[in-house]
């Protein structure tokens, strides 16, 4: 091999990031897949993707049996370019009946996003796939879905993961409401709330108000006791909480949460 051709497999290699999401049967991760699609701009609308030949096509849930149970089986891998890097995303079954597969995959991945249930938070596969990576050592960031429907408490999930799995935990984002109240998220390291306007059944991405804490715009945009809610318990994890080190994260003992 030339030094040519081994420096740009090296660089190519380097701008790889592989990554799986591990989670209970209808948690939402096919539609979690979708989204990281459709934002990372592969899709202009989730359930369709553009093909090398600008054909369209369903993204991960391909097979007949898939679509008629409503349940990913085989596992998918997912390519797009992010902020100059090469994604492979690993849609892999959250079924317990497919869980070979997934087990398979996970040996291929760099990183899980552990996907959960807000109402429920971990369930037993949950459980069974997240051992697979302890073992590994691999870096898992948390992913809390459905926040748009009722659901558990925040601190209560979070304080779930730290007792149950072991692992550190550090909040990026904070919801601000729940269920029907939902209204965005408070992104912790840029100090900065973004509130979301819905689309029709989530098909598109959503439109996003992004505003510092402390603008006197919140007052129009966020009613008030959402708001005193917010910055009380931002100051509980300020105070309380740990702060983020990506050390702890690359070696599987901290997990990021959205």
């Amino acid at each position: 091999m030339t030094t040519e051709l081994e420096t740009e497999l090296l660089t190519a290699v380097e701008r790889r990031r592989n990554f799986a999401i591990i989670s209970h049967p209808d948690a939402g991760k096919t539609t979690l897949t979708e989204k990281l699609l459709l934002y990372g701009g592969a899709i202009h609308e989730a359930g369709s993707v553009k093909a090398r030949r600008a054909q369209r096509h369903a993204t991960s849930d391909w097979m007949a049996m898939e679509q008629q149970r409503g349940i990913s089986i085989t596992s998918t891998v997912l390519q797009f370019e992010y902020q100059n890097y090469h994604i492979n995303l690993l849609d892999t079954p959250g079924h317990q009946d497919f869980s070979e597969d997934t087990y398979r995959t996970l040996a291929a991945a760099d990183n899980a996003v552990m996907l959960e249930d807000a109402a429920k938070g971990l369930e037993p596969q949950t459980r069974k796939l997240f051992e697979v990576c302890k073992l590994r050592s691999l870096p898992i960031f948390t992913f809390f879905n459905k926040l748009d429907r009722p659901s558990r408490e925040p601190l209560d999930l979070l304080d779930e993961i730290e007792k149950e799995l072991g692992l550190q935990t550090y909040p990026v984002n904070w919801p601000i409401g729940t269920g029907d109240r939902f209204k965005g998220v408070f992104d912790r390291r840029g100090r900065k709330i973004h509130l979301f306007e819905r689309t029709k059944h989530g098909s598109r991405a959503a439109v996003d108000t992004v505003i510092e804490l402390g603008d006197p715009r919140i007052e129009d945009l966020l009613e008030q006791d959402l708001y005193y809610q917010l910055k009380e318990e931002l100051e509980l994890l300020d105070e309380l909480g740990t702060e983020l080190d990506l050390d702890l994260v690359r070696a599987g003992k901290m997990t990021p949460e959205c």
